[in-house]
């Protein structure tokens, strides 16, 4: 048998409310230290694939581009 409720986040904070406060502390502990460090681990993860698939300048790239910065650079001087 299963029960499913569709809360509000302001319903599931009037709950957490009436909770007596050791109680309340086990929740926000299990909130801050567990959930959230595994959603952000995952997040960064995936932004770290994302990062990762990015395309990258060769070395050849990359002094060309200073070689142009500095040239334009020079010309906004004057």
């Amino acid at each position: 048998m299963e029960l499913t409720l569709e809360l509000g986040y302001s319903q599931i904070l009037h709950l957490i409310g009436q909770l007596p406060a050791n109680q309340i502390a086990k929740i926000k502990y299990e909130i801050t230290d567990k959930s959230i460090v595994e959603k952000a681990t995952k997040e960064i993860t995936d932004f770290q694939k994302f990062i990762l698939s990015a395309p990258a300048m060769s070395d050849e790239q990359y002094s060309n581009f200073k070689q142009q910065r500095e040239r334009f650079n020079q010309w906004r001087a004057q």
